[in-house]
């Protein structure tokens, strides 16, 4: 029996998300095919009714990663500073840094991300793009160059401790790369508003 358009679409929309997360936790290279299929319940020959190749599926993923990715940002930003703040913490955890289904593909798949096809660098950067964006946007008072560099320094060392907290093998030194960025990370993403508030309360 032929699938509706619906049906199709929604299969697809399945494998996708399936990909997504087996992409973050075992690798783009080391994930084949047949596993991410099986993963998604269903057999390696449906595959190519739905994509061209791998690198359209993971092209796909990626694109869904980073709308999670900056989903999630958004509504932090929108909770207003603690909020924020929280979301920070959250990411600079030693929960995130073990949680290899979700969380960020730029930590779990930075290094092949840089390697992958235009579509997949693509969807990478949009998604980069957005996260400064909104982050930025915070710190608005301090001027839209200094509040892109700000943005852009938080991002990197956010990605930078959990990429670095999950390679290295000592747990002590992978618990204080995440707790010392999260202490500087925190110190420095208080707004002016919010700072000159505080100035004025002492």
């Amino acid at each position: 029996m032929r699938k509706s358009k619906a049906e199709t679409a929604e299969t697809r929309k399945r494998i996708v998300n399936v990909a997504s997360q087996v992409f973050k936790c075992n690798g783009i290279h080391a994930a084949g095919v047949s596993e991410i299929m099986a993963a998604a319940g269903l057999t390696h020959g449906g595959f190519y009714r739905h994509f061209e190749s791998k690198e359209q599926l993971v092209a796909e993923a990626c694109a869904v990663s980073m709308d999670e990715l900056v989903g999630a940002a958004e509504i932090a930003v929108e909770g207003g500073d603690e909020t924020f703040l929280k979301h920070v913490e959250d990411f600079l955890s030693a929960e995130y840094r073990d949680d290899h289904l979700g969380g960020s593909p730029l930590v779990a798949m930075g290094s092949e991300l840089a390697r992958a096809s235009e579509a997949t660098r693509r969807a990478a950067t949009l998604g980069y793009e957005g996260l400064i964006e909104l982050m930025a946007k915070r710190c608005h008072l301090r001027g839209p160059e200094l509040a892109k560099t700000d943005a852009i320094f938080t991002l990197s060392s956010m990605i930078g401790a959990v990429t670095m907290s999950r390679i290295v093998d000592d747990p002590e030194l992978s618990h204080l790369i995440l707790e010392s960025t999260r202490t500087r990370l925190t110190e420095l993403s208080a707004c002016p508003k919010a700072k000159r508030s505080k100035a004025k309360a002492a």
